[in-house]
């Protein structure tokens, strides 16, 4: 179902490539997150065994080998987030030479339209691309 006219990219610096090269990124972050959350998931089973069967956090912590199951939450956290963000951003960029208007492209992505000016003002690579509203 198409919402507006087509835009097919026609340099390597448009904004529909830069678009599709983010989401192939993600694409590969998503399956590669999905294995290591498998592996914490694996090994986090294997923690709990351990403590079920009278062992101290302690040395549960202190033998488990690293990564620990915390680190490896960390990461993909960490890793999603930054894949997600340049994702975000280059998907509006493209809507935006889409001719999408920036209210439009709010309503789309659930967020107010200063958001989305602030996330197609950020440069690629900072943390500010996340449509998280900013603390008070």
């Amino acid at each position: 179902m198409s919402a507006g006219p087509a835009h097919p990219p026609t340099t390597p610096d448009d904004p529909g490539d830069t678009a599709v090269a983010a989401l192939e990124q993600l694409v590969r972050e998503i399956d590669r997150c999905a294995v290591e959350l498998q592996d914490a998931r694996e090994r986090a089973q294997q923690l709990l065994t351990q403590r079920r069967s009278g062992d101290s956090w302690l040395d549960i912590v202190t033998g488990e080998a690293r990564p620990l199951v915390v680190e490896r939450i960390s990461t993909v956290l960490s890793t999603l987030a930054g894949a997600g963000s340049s994702w975000r951003r280059a998907q509006a960029r493209a809507l935006q030479a889409e001719q999408v208007s920036i209210n439009r492209i709010a309503a789309m992505f659930g967020v107010t339209r200063q958001r989305i000016s602030a996330l197609l003002r950020d440069a690629p690579g900072s943390s500010t691309g996340t449509l998280e509203d900013p603390p008070a």
